[in-house]
């Protein structure tokens, strides 16, 4: 292993948010460079330096041959095994101890399936390279392949962690005419503006006044608005702020259990749309 990142998902098991078996070695964000072949490996090459998928498909289901692969419900991904339901890992008293999503980035070295390990080019920053793994395709593909966020488009995106910085850069990908992101920390708003937001607002504990200032910034709400931090208060924002026709993205994830309200008459009646991005 070369670089590993630490996503919120890393958090929240640690934090028993989302309860997980264990022991396990953390993180699912991770490049690293091939030591070894398994048998039969034959795309890739010692040496060569890669960046790790924390799902693979199991290639079988009815998901995977419809070519959905993201939504397998029997990725060995889930059960933090080798594909055969070994693990490469052990303590001192020879107890199995998992890899987290099969990859266990938090580690010197791991043992992974050949689906997992993604090639890259020679010279690729291996800390830019782990946050492709998760962090940013994450909020890249909710933009691109979740919401097909059209050109000229207004977007919002709320929290500009890793992942709605990348819901930034996925927004300038799909050229959105207009930008505005959102958060509470006055730093993070620069550093979005410098990725490519044409706005930046700042949020206060008055959740109606960030509503009604993102609304003077798009017109009247903006068409597609991302929520990136995993918060019911925010989650709550997005969709409060959505206009006639417009579309709320749900990309942070919450501990397990928790729920949101939303007023239902103006949902339906301004057909809105809610979607979930993973």
């Amino acid at each position: 292993m070369t670089a590993s990142g630490v996503c919120h998902s890393d958090l929240h098991v640690r934090d028993g948010d989302w309860p997980r078996p264990g022991p396990v070695a953390m993180g699912h964000e991770g490049a690293g460079i091939v030591e070894a072949l398994g048998p039969g490996v034959t795309t890739l090459r010692p040496g060569q330096p890669v960046v790790l998928s924390w799902l693979v498909p199991c290639g079988d289901c009815p998901a995977c041959r419809r070519g959905k692969p993201w939504a397998c419900p029997d990725s060995p991904s889930f059960r933090h095994r080798l594909l055969d339901g070994t693990t490469a890992l052990k303590t001192a008293e020879g107890e199995d101890v998992l890899s987290y999503c099969g990859i266990g980035t938090m580690a010197e070295a791991t043992v992974v399936p050949v689906a997992a390990a993604v090639p890259l080019p020679d010279g690729v920053d291996p800390g830019v390279a782990a946050l492709i793994g998760c962090c940013i395709s994450t909020g890249v593909g909710a933009v691109l392949k979740t919401a097909m966020v059209p050109a000229g488009a207004s977007v919002a995106v709320i929290g500009l962690g890793g992942v709605g910085l990348s819901c930034v850069m996925g927004a300038v990908l799909a050229d959105a005419g207009r930008i505005v992101a959102i958060d509470r920390v006055e730093a993070k708003l620069t550093t979005a503006l410098s990725l490519g937001a044409t706005d930046g607002l700042l949020a206060g504990p008055d959740r109606a006044a960030t509503v009604e200032a993102l609304r003077d910034l798009t017109d009247g709400g903006p068409d597609v608005i991302f929520e990136a931090i995993g918060l019911v208060s925010t989650v709550e924002l997005a969709i409060e702020a959505m206009p006639i026709g417009g579309t709320a993205v749900l990309v942070g994830m919450t501990p397990v259990g928790a729920r949101a309200s939303f007023a239902v008459f103006p949902f339906v009646d301004g057909s809105r749309r809610i979607l979930g991005s993973n």
